[in-house]
């Protein structure tokens, strides 16, 4: 079972599994009150008494990219490969963040592609780091950069191109309230950055 309420029972929306019980600091419990209180509602009322433990944990939950180092996931690589020497790609991977300015969701997909030199890693470690990233506080041309750069360094591959589009609540839930709006961001280096062939052939298998 996930960790219980003080009931006994997996909160809303929890996964059904083993796990040791969060414990939430009174000063976070208490920044979430006082933020209900401000907000217009009564935190004591009894649809709120347990909102501050449940948003704490939450938080903990979408901020856990800061308790890793995102790029470990690429150090296992393999060369091994048959002479492939074209291009790896993992197209449409879905993800979820937080902008760093109102910290409103920002959700979107990701394509991320390179091209190798002599070794490749295991297609799950590109959307790994993707997650590890996105599980922190962001602005969504850090995220593109910070992908494109983690590969770049650590597979040293001939090119990289990173691709994202996100809607991001701060903009379609408040502010100028203009839902549907995608936000392209994109990194391109290496061959896929100097050869305009290369960079049309990579968007081209994105789909762009």
């Amino acid at each position: 079972m996930s960790p219980p309420n003080d009931h006994g029972e997996p909160e809303d929306g929890d996964l059904v599994e083993a796990g040791p019980a969060v414990e939430i600091p009174a000063e976070v419990s208490e920044a979430v009150r006082t933020l209900i209180r401000w907000a217009g509602d009564d935190p004591d009322r009894e649809g709120l008494l347990e909102t501050p433990r449940r948003v704490a944990k939450a938080w903990r939950e979408y901020a856990r990219g800061y308790e890793e180092d995102p790029c470990r996931h690429l150090a296992r690589t393999f060369e091994e490969v048959g002479g492939y020497d074209e291009i790896v790609l993992l197209k449409d991977i879905p993800f979820q963040s937080h902008c760093e300015h109102h910290m409103a969701p920002i959700i979107g997909k990701a394509s991320i592609a390179y091209l190798p030199r002599d070794k490749v890693v295991g297609i799950s470690k590109l959307a790994r780091v993707l997650h590890g990233f996105a599980r922190r506080l962001q602005v969504q041309e850090r995220l593109t950069a910070e992908v494109a750069d983690c590969i770049w360094q650590h597979l040293q591959p001939k090119g990289v191109a990173v691709v994202i589009e996100a809607t991001h609540a701060c903009m379609t839930a408040r502010g100028v309230n203009t839902p549907g709006v995608m936000m392209t961001t994109s990194r391109m280096m290496g061959t896929f950055r100097e050869d305009e062939r290369s960079r049309r052939e990579v968007l081209a298998l994105m789909g762009y």
